[in-house]
């Protein structure tokens, strides 16, 4: 039941898949997905060493998607370990597959492919998970949170110049990552009342205090002092003021 729950197979994945069948590209196409498979363990491994709860790992027919259940106020070095073990353990896993067997030209290509694709920053790529990092280190959660977005939309656009023509997965692929980085977007009010909250409700450790003149500056590594119109307030004592019940939003 736990697996059932946890790991979906999206429909594109089973039209993909019968292609290869019908094409008689069966192997090429399991070692491909192993490809996929052993670069989502990766993300799983990651986040099992940090304790991070998974919500659901999505197999698609042009990669994976492993999405977990973790607070949004979590280390950037945290997010930053586990994105990079997914692209690490793919590149392992290539390395020796591609000295046990020999592999055909359609799967290196597609190896790389996957692997340079995965690593453009548009969201939920991980190149957009590594990028999300920076960003948050040198500024405020609400603007990393917009740029984002608009580098996405801006990187979609870049592939449909890149690619020139009409290709039907790459339409796919580019159609999913639309209406995500949408999603995405219209989540962002959602996203920053989140951040907020689990700063009001958590005891979140951090070492670094810094002064900003409202909640849209707050940053994701350290805690603030808050300026209220009078004087500089904890982020504890200005959120108290937002999300308690005995104060007037």
């Amino acid at each position: 039941m736990i697996i059932r729950n946890t790991f979906k197979i999206h429909v594109f994945f089973y039209f993909v898949m019968f292609i290869a069948l019908f094409t008689g590209n069966i192997r090429d196409y399991l070692i491909f997905t192993s490809i996929i498979i052993v670069h989502e363990l990766g993300h799983i491994v990651g986040g099992c060493l940090f304790s991070w709860k998974i919500n659901k790992v999505i197999l698609l027919p042009f990669g994976g998607l492993t999405v977990f259940d973790n607070p949004i106020n979590t280390s950037l070095f945290e997010q930053f370990i586990v994105t990079l073990l997914g692209p690490l353990f793919q590149i392992i896993f290539y390395f020796f597959i591609s000295r046990l067997f020999n592999l055909s030209q359609s799967v290196i290509y597609y190896n790389y492919v996957l692997l340079l694709f995965n690593l453009l920053p548009i969201y939920p790529l991980d190149g957009s998970k590594f990028l999300y990092v920076f960003l948050n280190i040198f500024f405020p959660f609400k603007l990393s949170h917009l740029i984002l977005v608009f580098n996405s939309f801006l990187f979609i656009v870049g592939v449909v110049v890149f690619v020139g023509r009409f290709d039907f997965l790459v339409f796919l692929v580019l159609l999913f990552l639309f209406f995500s980085v949408l999603s995405f977007f219209r989540d962002r009010d959602l996203i920053f009342n989140k951040f907020l909250y689990e700063r009001y409700s958590y005891d979140l450790k951090f070492r670094n205090i810094r002064r900003v003149g409202s909640i849209y500056k707050m940053y994701l590594w350290c805690r603030h002092l808050i300026y209220d119109g009078k004087k500089y307030t904890s982020e504890k004592e200005f959120l108290l003021k937002r999300f308690d019940n005995h104060y007037k939003l």
